[in-house]
């Protein structure tokens, strides 16, 4: 079995961490478990935004979130166990994973507002 790397923080990067968010999935995961006290199992997910995720597709998105510095994934026994590491990353970046979880809470409601137009007199 291979050993799990979690980067270290000084490795994270914002590039990292917007390519990890960048699939929806992977975005949907993260908020979940962002906004979670506890670990979650790879198994709580395999129904994500109303999808049936295959359990290797699912493995591929915790390791993108893993390997972006984003989760910590821990193995007990035969499940793995991952917990949001947005305390972590806060220090580093300030504000960017609420501006991030935010923006995604907006989207997933739906809310979408008519562009403003601008007033020309």
């Amino acid at each position: 079995m291979r050993p799990l790397t979690h980067p270290a923080l000084e490795d994270i990067t914002v590039e990292g961490i917007l390519h990890a968010l960048s699939d929806p999935v992977r975005a949907a995961i993260y908020v979940q478990l962002a906004g979670s006290a506890c670990a979650h199992t790879c198994s709580n997910f395999l129904q994500v935004s109303d999808r049936s995720i295959p359990k290797s597709t699912l493995s591929q998105h915790f390791r993108a979130l893993r390997e972006a510095g984003l989760i910590r994934s821990e193995r007990q026994g035969v499940e793995m166990h991952n917990s949001s590491r947005c305390q972590e990353i806060e220090q580093r970046f300030p504000g960017l994973l609420a501006a991030i979880v935010n923006a995604h809470s907006i989207q997933s409601a739906g809310h979408s507002r008519a562009p403003q137009r601008m007033k020309t007199e």
